[in-house]
C-alpha cells in the first residue's frame, strides 16, 4: 500500500486502508492489552493466549504471502501495526514483531515445500517462532558466532547442533527457532540457517532473565547438546545464513523502532493529561512555560521519528537502494528520541512518575532495551557512515 508524505503539511498521509489497518489494532489494543499490561508486567506473565489471538487478525503473518496464510501487507502497513500495539504495550508488541521477522526467513528463503509446510501453523499463530542470532559470546560481531551444526544419519540426513544462543525473546515458550549456526568455515560465510522445533531432541532452555524491562515475555538461553533437526529444515543451503540474518534485520529494526514510537506516544499522552489536571502555585502545570517547552519538543521528536520511520518502511517496502541506510537511521533515531520522550513524561510526573500503577516508569523501562537490540544504536551510526563513504 502506498502513502505519501503531504509537503503542505508535513503529515505522513495514510491511505483509507491503512488508517483502517491503524484503528482496527488500536482498537484490539485498547480492549485486550492496554488495561491487562501492568499486571502483566507485575507478575512477569506471558500471554500468549492474548499473542496466539492475534493471528486470528493477521498479526502473525504481517508481510507474509498469501498463499501460506500471510496477509501480504508491506512494511508501512507492519510499522502502523507494531506503533498501534506498543502504545498498550511495547513487550506485547515487540514479540509479535520477532515472531514475523522469524516467519518472513522462511517465506523469503524457504523453499515452496518448507513454506507450505511451516507457515500456515507460524501465519496463524498456532505456532510461535523466537530468532537465535546473538551467543555468550557474540552480539554485535555477529560473523563470529560459534553454534555449530554438523551433518550426521543417512546420506546427512539430519544436522546435530550444539551450542547456546543468548537474550531470546520468547524462548521455552515459543513452538520453533530460526536458529544460525555454523556448517562451515570461520566468518559469515559459513553460517546457516535452520527452523528447529521446540521438540527437537537435544534443545533445552535456561532459566528466564531478570531484566529491566519487557517483564512480560520470558527471555531465556536456547541451549543446543546434541540437538538433532532434520536437514529439510535448512533455508537457502549451506553458507546463506548471515545473508539471511542481515536482510531480517532490516525489516525489524523498523518494527523495533515503531514499539519505541508507540510506547513514546503513550507516554506524551499520560504527560499532557497529567500535567492538565496536576495544581501546583494555584494553577494546573501545564501553565509554566518550562513544562510548555519540554511537551513542545515531546512532540516534535515524536513527529519527526514518525516522518523519519514511515519513510524508511517506505523505501523498504519500494526496495529502494538505501532502504539498508535508511532503517538504521530509523532505528537509531528512533528508539534514542523516543527513549527521552518517555523519560521525559516520567519527570513530568514527578515522583508519581516512578510509582507503578501509573504507567509511565514500565514504558521506560521498556523502551530502553530498545536502544540496544536487532542492532546496537552504536552498530546503526557504523552502518549508515558506511553507506555515506560508500563502503
Amino acid at each position: 500500500m502506498d502513502a505519501a508524505a503531504d509537503a503542505t503539511t508535513g503529515q505522513f498521509e495514510l491511505n483509507a486502508d491503512q488508517r483502517a489497518i491503524q484503528e482496527m489494532t488500536a482498537g484490539f489494543a485498547a480492549e485486550q492489552v492496554a488495561p491487562y499490561a501492568l499486571d502483566w508486567d507485575r507478575e512477569r506473565f506471558f500471554p500468549s493466549k492474548v499473542i496466539r489471538e492475534t493471528g486470528a487478525l493477521g498479526f502473525g503473518g504481517i508481510y507474509i504471502r498469501e498463499d501460506v496464510g500471510g496477509s501480504g501487507l508491506g512494511r508501512l502497513d507492519a510499522v502502523l501495526i507494531f506503533e498501534a500495539l506498543a502504545a498498550a504495550c511495547p513487550g506485547f508488541s515487540s514479540m509479535i514483531s520477532i515472531h514475523n521477522m522469524a516467519a518472513w526467513m522462511v517465506d523469503m528463503f524457504g523453499s515452496d515445500e518448507q513454506r507450505q509446510r511451516l507457515l500456515p501453523k507460524m501465519t496463524s499463530l498456532e505456532w510461535l517462532a523466537s530468532y537465535c542470532l546473538t551467543e555468550p559470546g557474540s552480539g554485535s560481531d555477529a560473523a563470529a558466532l560459534r553454534t555449530k551444526a554438523t551433518r550426521s544419519g543417512g546420506n546427512g540426513s539430519d544436522y546435530v547442533l550444539n551450542g547456546a544462543k543468548q537474550f531470546i525473546s520468547g524462548a521455552g515458550d515459543s513452538d520453533v527457532y530460526v536458529v544460525m549456526a555454523r556448517t562451515g568455515e570461520d566468518g559469515p560465510k559459513g553460517i546457516s540457517t535452520l527452523v528447529v522445533p521446540k521438540d527437537a531432541p537435544g534443545l533445552s532452555f535456561g532459566p528466564s532473565e531478570s531484566k529491566m524491562g519487557w517483564h512480560m515475555q520470558p527471555t531465556r538461553q536456547v541451549i543446543f547438546e546434541d540437538c538433532k533437526v532434520p536437514a529439510e529444515n535448512l533455508l537457502s543451503g549451506e553458507g546463506a545464513g548471515f545473508r539471511i540474518a542481515m536482510a531480517g534485520l532490516d525489516g525489524g529494526r523498523l518494527n523495533i523502532a515503531a514499539c519505541s514510537l508507540g510506547g513514546a506516544q503513550a507516554a506524551t499522552d499520560k504527560a499532557l493529561a497529567y500535567a492538565s489536571e496536576r495544581q501546583a502555585f494555584g494553577q494546573s502545570i501545564d501553565r509554566f512555560q518550562a513544562l510548555q517547552f519540554k511537551l513542545a519538543d515531546m512532540e516534535t521528536g515524536l513527529q519527526a521519528s514518525r516522518m523519519l520511520l514511515y519513510a524508511a518502511a517506505s523505501k523498504l517496502d519500494r526496495k529502494a537502494h538505501d532502504a539498508g541506510k535508511w532503517s538504521a537511521m530509523a532505528k537509531r533515531f528512533v528508539t534514542d528520541a523516543c527513549f527521552d520522550i518517555a523519560n521525559e513524561a516520567l519527570q513530568i510526573h514527578g515522583g508519581y512518575g516512578y510509582l507503578h500503577e501509573y504507567g509511565v516508569e514500565k514504558l521506560v523501562r521498556d523502551l530502553r532495551v530498545h536502544q540496544i537490540l536487532e542492532g546496537t544504536n552504536e552498530i546503526m551510526r557504523v552502518i549508515i557512515a558506511r553507506h555515506m563513504i560508500g563502503r
